[in-house]
């Protein structure tokens, strides 16, 4: 077994906290029933938004899941580069699994799928 990232990412169409806060429970419900992620083997969660989501840490999310309690979660800033993509949330989870990294399935969602095109349609 060993750690492994699995990456995922949204957007939201508004800056508000319920928009955050859905679009984040939904891409990590995605990343968590499409890779069967057992909360016990995850080392931590780093998430991430673009300058222009300020009105919630999208963390919170991840509270709403069961056993989640103890899961360590940080949010940070994306970088700031000119044309990146705007209204983003950034998830990666450092997890413990046998699986091999050809077979961990990301998850891009909305406007992010723009992001990783090669990585859809992998099942």
């Amino acid at each position: 077994m060993m750690m492994r990232g699995i990456r995922g990412a949204t957007t939201v169409e508004e800056n508000n906290e319920k928009e955050i806060l859905h679009s984040t429970h939904e891409l990590l419900n995605q990343m968590i029933l499409h890779n069967h992620i057992d909360h016990d083997k995850v080392a931590s969660v780093f998430i991430s938004t673009t300058s222009d989501i300020t009105e919630a840490f999208p963390a919170k999310a991840l509270r709403h899941f069961k056993d989640w309690k103890f899961v360590p979660v940080m949010c940070m800033q994306e970088l700031n580069v000119p044309g990146g993509l705007e209204r983003c949330i950034r998830v990666m989870i450092h997890y413990n699994t046998a699986c091999p990294q050809k077979d961990i399935q990301h998850i891009y969602l909305k406007n992010a799928v723009s992001l990783r095109p090669d990585l859809l349609n992998k099942e």
